[in-house]
């Protein structure tokens, strides 16, 4: 390599290089990297399994931040009304929200990008039944067809995120569907085409890699929407079992003592909640500035 003269970079590699030159970004990255990491670690870390009712006691219920318990440590963050380490309780919470989010949006993301690929390469009338389908479901509140299936699916971990794909997936079917058709009158398909290469090769190895690049930065953004979305189906009662940890059970288990000044049974998660989406916004607002910049180019 001569001196004084850069390397080439990748595509891949531009794209990291110039988010990271992003302070505001790295932060939220370095944010979101440490809470993925506490939500793994928590249950060897923290004083108390808030779920394990053995290790409560009612007497301990709706003590104030840096109260001292029986047990000898301390409740730095208080305790809820059953005696609930609202510390470990956030913890725990921590790791029902990222499995939520994570694996609804990577399922949604699967589903909705294979549907839409599909779609706009076959066209016709496939394309036109599959697009009002997906109007369809857009036109729907979220959060009101949510609802509507965990109402009939009922309360669990499991329930909650078939119900987050099934609102979803529209919304990455559209945007596949979208750069799939730019992608679809391009010449290089029409020559494989020609040359009778398998459809399936054409979807994986053409369509799917140049549709990856806006899916990533909607799946991002889809994650924090659906870990707002499970704490908000929690809060309302129709989310995960109350004997699960959740930060939208404890926010909803605060909720009525807020009055009473007993604020931290509820701040604390919903701060908790707050960061984040704020973190993961962060991430997803840069990659999203990023990747356009660079498809601009």
């Amino acid at each position: 390599m001569i001196a004084g003269v850069s390397p080439t970079r990748s595509p891949s590699q531009r794209i990291v290089h110039e988010f990271l030159t992003s302070r505001i970004a790295t932060f939220g990255l370095i944010l979101l990297v440490s809470l993925i990491i506490l939500a793994i670690i928590g249950p060897w870390v923290v004083p108390q399994d808030p779920y394990d009712l053995m290790q409560l006691d009612v007497l301990d219920g709706q003590l104030s931040p840096g109260s001292p318990s029986a047990a000898g440590y301390t409740y730095w963050l208080g305790t809820d009304d059953q005696g609930r380490d609202m510390l470990s309780g956030i913890i725990y919470g921590l790791r029902t929200s990222f499995i939520v989010g994570v694996v609804s949006a990577l399922v949604a993301a699967l589903l909705g990008t294979m549907v839409g690929i599909f779609a706009a390469y076959r066209g016709g009338r496939v394309e036109s039944v599959v697009m009002r389908v997906i109007d369809l479901q857009l036109s729907f509140p979220t959060i009101l067809v949510a609802l509507m299936i965990l109402a009939v699916l009922g309360r669990g971990v499991m329930n909650v995120v078939l119900a987050l794909v099934i609102v979803e997936w529209a919304t990455y079917a559209r945007v596949a569907r979208g750069v799939a058709m730019v992608e679809r009158r391009k010449e290089y398909i029409e020559a494989e085409e020609c040359l009778a290469i398998p459809r399936w090769r054409i979807l994986f190895q053409h369509l799917l890699p140049n549709c990856l690049p806006p899916l990533v930065v909607i799946a991002t953004v889809q994650t924090g929407r659906a870990i707002t979305l499970e704490a908000t189906l929690s809060f309302l009662g129709l989310g995960v079992p109350i004997t699960q940890p959740s930060l939208g059970l404890l926010i909803s288990n605060g909720y009525q003592y807020l009055l009473s000044g007993k604020y931290w049974i509820s701040f604390y998660p919903g701060l908790m909640l707050l960061i984040i989406i704020v973190a993961i916004n962060l991430v997803g607002d840069q990659l999203r500035d990023v990747i356009n910049v660079r498809r601009q180019k």
